[in-house]
């Protein structure tokens, strides 16, 4: 058979692929923003043009027949083909202008993306940049940002990474909070020093001790999972916290808590799908991000 002489509808075919993957007519006429009757009456057009009958009605809801079933997998390869053609054709403009969202955990967000932004908007002024703040890792696959910054190297196969640098995370305080408590010098004296823990699991604390502290849970008064927070609590003396050093050295309002205190390295990932790191637009900014992350200066430094 010469394929030149198929005719398709892939509209009737979205609407099967969607009314098979929510399990309703209502549920996918949501999904596509479509009136019920309108979806339906795709899925019996398609029905009715293959000769077959792709679900079953069960009461108030849908079922695959097996032919639907037969035919799902063959709809699901279309439908990545048509999200791989608008992709390509998306990567392949040279405009620099458009949306890029970039996902980043709340102390990243706030302190070291601002400079970065700001020059790559003096050079690509029709860029326009949304900063997802989250801790959680954004799902790149279902476009809840085009690019992450992560701790941890992703292991999805859709997804490229680029390691930009091993991060040091040291412990800081305010200076009238160290000469409140003495200035401790050993490890060993700030056993009667305050801390912001960072989760509910005590992991700052199990950290600490771990690198030879003996902390208590009464030396952590404060937990707070948000950093940008917690390091608004430091600034004030209300506590000893952690945080990369190219935000701490840069902040004035505060010092290294324990200046001999061995940094604890993490790497920073950037991260993208494989497919929108085609896109000219998206790569310059991803280009921008791995040089302005991956200096060692501090995000205060401008």
């Amino acid at each position: 058979m010469d394929w030149r002489s198929v005719t398709f509808d892939w509209n009737r075919a979205r609407a099967f692929l969607v009314t098979a993957e929510e399990g309703s007519l209502s549920a996918a006429a949501r999904a596509l923003k479509l009136a019920q009757p309108t979806l339906g009456r795709q899925v019996e057009a398609l029905e009715a043009e293959l000769g077959v009958v792709l679900f079953e009605r069960s009461g108030r809801g849908l079922r695959l027949s097996p032919a639907g079933h037969e035919l799902l997998e063959h709809v699901r390869l279309m439908g990545e083909g048509a999200r791989a053609l608008s992709l390509a054709a998306w990567g392949q403009t040279e405009a620099l202008e458009g949306e890029v969202a970039i996902s980043a955990s709340d102390a990243y967000a706030s302190y070291l993306l601002p400079p970065i932004l700001e020059r790559l908007h003096a050079t690509e002024p029709r860029i326009r940049i949304e900063v997802v703040v989250s801790n959680d890792l954004s799902d790149l696959s279902r476009r809840e940002a085009d690019i992450a910054v992560r701790n941890v190297r992703p292991t999805e196969p859709d997804l490229i990474a680029r390691k930009v640098r091993d991060a040091m995370a040291r412990l800081y305080a305010a200076p009238g909070y160290l000469d409140r408590i003495g200035r401790p010098q050993t490890k060993a004296s700030f056993s009667r020093a305050e801390f912001i823990e960072i989760d509910a699991k005590g992991s700052l604390m199990n950290l600490l001790n771990a690198h030879g502290f003996a902390l208590e849970t009464a030396n952590f008064p404060y937990r707070c999972r948000n950093f940008t927070v917690m390091w608004e609590m430091v600034r004030r003396g209300m506590g000893i916290g952690i945080l990369d050093d190219r935000i701490g050295d840069a902040d004035p309002a505060v010092e290294r808590a324990v200046p001999d205190f061995e940094p604890i390295a993490f790497p920073v990932w950037l991260v993208a799908h494989r497919d929108i790191a085609r896109s000219r637009r998206l790569r310059v900014v991803f280009d921008a991000l791995a040089e302005g992350l991956g200096t060692t200066t501090g995000g205060g430094s401008g």
